[in-house]
């Protein structure tokens, strides 16, 4: 590829890329300065806030609704299931072989500050508030994403079970979704200034601190972070569109994966994933119930990320974190604590909360992984973000058959679709 054809595929990565370095200096070099610009990064934040209920609401319904087959529908959601459970495996079993050769805690004292946690909810109660709220009003939040998730989908339903795109109702929300997309197109013009804004503030804010006593844990977590995404993201990709399914991900996954570096938030990477798998060639259809489900239930990042944080605090207190028992537990509240997130910033508080209370640990071990989690929590996002991507070429793969990534081109110029099609001849 010359240099043109170059920034011409690469051109809004870069200009992401030099506006997060741009603001990461500026955070480095005059962090109290930092505070000044930090209104151009909330307002893009804001802007991505508040477009993502309405655009997950109408995406998912308008998806569910177009299906005149609902045994297709049953497909994605199984093969969903099954990716989403799969790579979440991985992620855990590779986390656990990392911290018995490298204890994030090993030989640390950490003195213990004086915190207090709520009351850790029962099992029922926990399921009860994940999966559902007690008011039409509260779907309208961004905190609630898998009850709006599941609302919609049930919407869908009857959407196509009373007339599907061709009844006023499902043309009303086909056009309500286009409008929707392009409102996000013109937030994302804003995103190299605003992320630029945001990364400043939060370098000046906190870089001094991530270098403390829980720097053992930072090596070997980004590390592990970057392993995955080097070894396990190209495998996935290739599962699910062979070495075009590689060239697809390596091109149009950057967008997401820095955006949800810098924002910390799967849920505000939304709208450019789902651009990114438009691009990619992934059905409609299918991204739009993959990519707002996997932005809540699918979370590698945050897999990994959970028990560092477990293996962190049985060295703190120096108990040994071995035993089969004690592995698998490890794992299933791994992935319970990632799909409870919230998928905002800071949304890993509810999942940390969760690891103390199952675990038995005292109320001293929250602030503790607390600050574990806001460390991680970029390198985490990203990762969770960015696995959505991958992960909807595999469900395309197992809904579609192996041969989908030939017959899916982006409409775009004539330039881009010969691109395309003589990659896959």
């Amino acid at each position: 590829m010359n240099k043109k054809s170059i920034w011409k595929s690469y051109r809004f990565p870069i200009m992401l890329v030099l506006g997060i370095l741009i603001g990461s200096g500026f955070g480095i070099i005059a962090p109290d300065k930092a505070m000044v610009i930090k209104p151009l990064g909330d307002i893009f934040l804001n802007l991505m806030f508040t477009i993502v209920v309405p655009m997950v609401m109408v995406s998912i319904s308008s998806a569910v609704g177009s299906m005149v087959n609902m045994k297709r529908l049953g497909s994605i959601l199984r093969n969903l299931i099954l990716v989403f459970i799969g790579t979440g495996a991985v992620a855990a079993v590779l986390v656990l072989f990392a911290v018995k050769i490298f204890p994030p805690a090993a030989n640390t004292s950490i003195e213990m500050g004086a915190a207090e946690i709520g009351q850790t909810m029962d099992l029922g109660e926990m399921l009860v508030s994940t999966v559902t709220v007690s008011d039409f009003s509260e779907l309208m939040s961004r905190n609630n994403m898998l009850p709006i998730i599941i609302f919609s989908v049930m919407f869908g339903f009857c959407v196509s079970a009373c007339g599907g795109e061709e009844s006023p109702v499902g043309r009303g929300l086909a056009n309500l979704n286009d409008i929707i997309m392009k409102m996000v197109n013109l937030i994302m013009k804003f995103a190299p200034i605003g992320l630029g804004a945001y990364f400043a503030n939060l370098i000046g804010e906190f870089g001094p601190s991530l270098l403390g006593d829980y720097g053992r844990s930072m090596i070997l977590y980004y590390p592990l972070c970057t392993l995955y995404v080097i070894v396990f993201f190209p495998l996935y990709a290739y599962i699910g569109g062979g070495k075009e399914g590689i060239r697809r991900m390596i091109k149009y996954v950057p967008t997401p994966a820095l955006t949800a570096f810098a924002t910390q938030s799967s849920i505000a990477t939304l709208p450019v994933n789902l651009e990114a798998c438009d691009k990619m060639g992934v059905p409609k259809d299918i991204r739009e119930i993959v990519l707002p489900m996997g932005a809540t239930m699918h979370m590698d990042g945050s897999v990994l990320s959970s028990i560092v944080k477990i293996a962190f605090l049985y060295g703190v207190f120096n108990i040994p974190f071995t035993g089969a028992g004690t592995f698998a537990l490890s794992i299933v509240v791994s992935v319970l604590a990632a799909f409870v997130l919230s998928g905002a910033p800071g949304g890993g508080l509810v999942g940390e909360m969760l690891i103390v209370g199952i675990f038995g640990f005292p109320p001293q071990a929250f602030p503790l992984i607390a600050t574990l989690g806001f460390i991680f929590d970029p390198a985490a996002t990203c990762l969770n973000a960015s696995g959505d991507a991958v992960a909807a070429m595999m469900v395309a793969r197992l809904v579609e058959g192996k041969d989908w990534i030939k017959g899916q081109f982006k409409s775009g110029t004539s330039e881009e679709i010969a691109e395309l099609k003589k990659a896959v001849e």
